[in-house]
């Protein structure tokens, strides 16, 4: 749990720590890290171990219908639960001692006190009983202590279940590129080790391989997918001196590539310096069960010492020792320990049902303060997919299928998104691609194409400005308005006919929005896209707040200074530009069609990638917290009555209150806490 871990020891943390491999996770409690690994087998032991332990020993002084004793059982019981606490009782031990030098008690030091003051006490009784033979039987705990131990190491193997990270997003964002490149030796090239790069070095990127590093085109044309980079839905074109990113996708052609950053200062590792930062500075406040633990702990010391202090004065050595440890073991949290693991372990199943994956449960109660939604436009509200939204014919010649045959013809061959929405148009439209001859590439402008003995063009606006040719604006500017990218097709410097491709909203994305609005929540659309598009998308959605043409580091900052200026801020996105604001946002929530490294950084992921499991998520969200705080007053409630009555405070009137009825209660509470986990319904 983030919210668990030690401030100072995040931040010395290796992030690699927190890596899942071959069924171990490691995570922070009590100051300590805990692998999930060694404590599933401490589990499982530890529960072996307590079987004869609840067989052999009184539970609170009553002997229940399954158990037996036998001459020299006492013995068996007193070793195997001396194994217990060292072994099962280790963790809670370790983390004991962290909190206590960190001078912050919480559940670790209360679960602590339990189990020590029950072995300690229990050590004392069997003594007395089995070795010195005291006149008055001594009761002893060694039950209480097994189903302690045994109970506790459930509840942190369920909330860890329930809430470590998957894996860590650094890695995914170092696997973008690969760690060997193709260097280039006098016109020669061999494969190098991608750290050995300097400065200045000249590296071959061929066709569908990962940019490995920032640096300027020196020969080559290729279209270049940056979508994964800048959110653009686009590729982009790429010839001599235009500059790459490392972790953009080349197309088809080979280009060679000067670096101008190594490895280690490049634009990928800024976005890895951003989201590790984010990560380990997100979470510094304890959890409510913590803080709730830290105040059983002191109320119970202090109304155990008291206790002792005033039996000592009115009774005996005996009374007084018998109240001290009656309050202790009382308080241990038995409840307290399952409370939130096995409400978090319900909605985490149930969420899961209902396509979403809740990484973090800090999440949980942090939605509640959530008061801004910002979103990235491609791929969370739309569908991140050009479609052609307009095609026409202007020359009476040609119909609109000859528009599209012509364009298609162009296009084939090129593996940017425009092409490949225009052959997907032709292809649903059953429409054959003409076959062109001498096809070639117009450096900034487009494509052209020779068919029998014409010259076909398609070309963007700026072909057109600078070569005088005109075009209807009044039918073409409805389609620019809203965003869309336009290709003109000319023949004989004549525009014949255009195709308009865009990106589209999801179906649900406008109501999504109004649902946030309903709910008092500000949604704010961040995008890499262009002013024009964005502000369109804005429109149509009916976002009255939008910021465009974002790189990565641009939009976490406006989370940052959102959350500067006192907001919460729950942010949706899906690419590796949306990963350091995911990982810094109050809460993040990852499309789950979206890269590894966005889902590595966030709290909760949309599997279905659907825009309405965000408010599902909200609502889950509430109910779960409801039901937090309820088992929480039932784990540790019952103390307020519970602590005081065995300290004696109604002696005065003939009732005090034993240590049997007091764990009878204890024991209830238990199962009211399991009972009420298991109402947490559907959303």
């Amino acid at each position: 749990m983030k919210d668990m871990k030690d401030e100072k020891s995040m931040d010395d943390m290796d992030m690699n720590d927190m890596n899942m491999d071959d069924g171990h996770m490691m995570m922070m409690h009590g100051g300590m890290m805990m692998d999930m690994g060694d404590l599933r087998k401490k589990f499982w032991v530890s529960l072996i171990l307590a079987i004869p332990v609840f067989i052999l020993s009184p539970f609170m002084g009553l002997h229940l219908p399954f158990q037996f004793q036998f001459p020299g059982s006492d013995w068996i019981v007193l070793v195997i639960s001396t194994i217990l606490f060292f072994y099962g009782g280790k963790p809670f031990l370790t983390g004991a001692k962290a909190e206590f030098l960190d001078k912050k008690p919480a559940m670790m030091m209360l679960i602590t006190m339990g189990i020590s003051v029950a072995y300690i006490y229990s050590l004392y009784a069997f003594i007395m009983n089995d070795i010195i033979h005291s006149s008055e039987h001594v009761m002893d705990f060694f039950w209480e202590l097994a189903s302690l131990i045994v109970i506790m190491l459930l509840g942190h193997w369920v909330e860890m279940k329930s809430t470590m990270q998957a894996g860590s997003a650094l890695d995914k964002i170092s696997s973008l590129v690969s760690d060997e490149v193709h260097l280039v030796k006098d016109d020669k090239t061999v494969d190098e080790d991608i750290n050995k790069i300097s400065t200045g070095d000249v590296v071959e990127v061929r066709a569908g391989e990962s940019i490995p590093l920032d640096g300027a085109v020196v020969s080559g044309t290729s279209y270049v997918n940056e979508s994964l980079i800048t959110g653009e839905s686009k590729a982009v074109k790429k010839a001599k001196e235009d500059q790459v990113v490392g972790g953009s996708i080349n197309g088809e052609g080979t280009i060679r590539v000067q670096a101008s950053k190594t490895a280690h200062d490049g634009y990928l590792s800024q976005i890895s310096k951003l989201v590790q930062d984010a990560q380990t500075s997100k979470s510094k406040t304890q959890v409510l069960a913590d803080k709730v633990s830290g105040w059983l702990f002191y109320a119970a010391l202090t109304v155990g010492i008291i206790a002792f202090i005033y039996w000592l004065v009115v009774g005996s050595v005996s009374d007084a020792l018998n109240r001290l440890v009656t309050v202790l073991v009382i308080a241990c949290p038995h409840a307290l320990g399952l409370a939130i693991p096995l409400v978090i372990s319900r909605s985490t199943s149930i969420a899961a049902t209902n396509g979403l994956i809740i990484r973090d449960n800090q999440a949980i109660e942090s939605s509640r303060k959530v008061d801004y939604v910002a979103m990235d436009k491609t791929g969370t509200l739309t569908e991140g997919k050009f479609t052609v939204n307009g095609l026409k014919s202007f020359d009476d010649q040609f119909s609109e299928k000859d528009i599209l045959s012509l364009i298609a013809g162009l296009e084939q061959g090129s593996s940017h998104p425009i092409a490949t929405g225009v052959l997907n148009r032709a292809e649903s439209e059953k429409v054959t691609a003409k076959n062109f001859d001498d096809g070639q590439a117009l450096k900034g402008y487009g494509m052209s194409g020779q068919l029998v003995d014409e010259k076909y063009l398609l070309v963007n606006m700026k072909y057109l400005d600078q070569n005088g040719i005109k075009v209807d604006n009044q039918t073409v500017q409805p389609y620019l308005d809203k965003g869309n990218t336009v290709s003109y097709l000319i023949l004989n410097d004549k525009v014949i006919g255009f195709v308009a491709l865009g990106d589209k909203l999801k179906p649900n994305a406008v109501q999504f929005i109004k649902e946030l609005k309903n709910r008092g929540l500000k949604p704010i659309m961040l995008t890499g896209d262009n002013k024009s598009a964005a502000a369109n998308f804005a429109k149509q959605l009916g976002i009255e707040e939008f910021k465009a043409e974002l790189l990565p580091e641009d939009k976490h900052q406006v989370i940052k200074n959102l959350e500067l200026d006192g907001h919460h801020v729950l942010m949706v996105g899906d690419g590796i530009n949306d990963a350091p604001s995911l990982a810094s946002a109050t809460v993040g929530v990852a499309i789950g069609a979206g890269t590894d490294v966005a889902i590595e950084s966030a709290d909760v992921v949309l599997y279905n990638s659907d825009p309405d499991d965000i408010i599902k998520f909200l609502d889950l969200a509430k109910k779960t917290y409801r039901k937090t705080v309820q088992n929480l007053w039932w784990g540790a409630g019952y103390n307020i009555i519970a602590i005081p009555l065995a300290a004696g405070v109604l002696a005065g009137i003939g009732f005090i209150l034993s240590p049997a009825v007091g764990a009878i209660v204890m024991s209830l509470s238990t199962v009211i806490v399991a009972i009420n986990a298991m109402s947490l319904r559907k959303i």
